[in-house]
C-alpha cells in the first residue's frame, strides 16, 4: 500500500535542507484540543516528549522562543534570565501568525519568518527523540533534540517551572 504522502511545511523543509533525521506523524486535532498533553495521548506517547513551542517577548531582545515539554509550564523569569531580559512575557495570540508565520497548535520551532533566541528546556536532553510540531496542526515530527537545536541555533537551559 503506498504511503500517504504528507505535505511539506517550512520546518521539514528545513529539517530535509539540512540532512536532519525526522518522522511524521500525523493525527486528527480538534480545534478545542491542540495542547501538547492531548496530542501525546493522540499519538500515544510520553507528555514529557511531546514539546510546546511557545513564543515570548523580552524587554531588550523582542521575541524569544522557548520549547518546553508539553506537561510542564514555562517560567517567565528563569527564560528572561537566560535570555539576557529583564522580564518575558507571553507573546500575545493574535501577533503569532504575523511574528512567526504560524498558527496557534501548529507552531514551530523550525522555519519561523526569522530566527529568533531559541531555548528548549534541558530536559529534552534526556530523550533521543523530541515530537514537536511540524508546522501546522495535526502533524508532528519527531527528532533528535540536539540536531533540532542545531538547526535554530538553540540553547539548552532549564525554563520549566519547578
Amino acid at each position: 500500500m503506498a504511503k500517504k504522502k504528507i505535505q511539506k511545511t517550512n520546518a521539514i523543509r528545513l529539517l530535509d535542507q539540512k540532512k536532519i533525521a525526522y518522522e511524521e506523524q500525523e493525527f486528527a486535532y480538534s480545534e478545542d484540543h491542540v495542547d501538547a498533553v492531548t496530542v501525546a495521548h493522540t499519538l500515544g506517547e510520553e507528555e514529557d516528549e511531546i514539546f510546546k513551542t511557545l513564543v515570548t517577548v523580552g524587554n531588550k531582545t523582542g521575541p524569544v522562543v522557548a520549547v518546553i515539554p508539553g506537561n510542564q509550564e514555562l517560567d517567565l523569569k528563569k527564560l528572561a534570565k537566560v535570555s539576557g531580559n529583564k522580564k518575558v512575557e507571553m507573546l500575545p495570540l493574535k501577533d503569532l501568525e504575523a511574528t512567526t508565520g504560524y498558527i496557534r497548535g501548529g507552531c514551530s520551532p523550525v522555519g519561523m519568518k526569522k530566527l529568533y533566541p531559541t531555548y528548549f528546556d534541558s530536559s529534552a536532553l534526556t530523550h533521543d527523540k523530541v515530537h514537536v510540531s511540524a508546522g501546522k496542526r495535526g502533524l508532528q515530527m519527531s527528532v533528535n533534540p540536539e540536531e533540532l537545536a542545531s538547526v535554530v541555533r538553540g540553547k539548552f537551559e532549564s525554563i520549566t517551572a519547578e
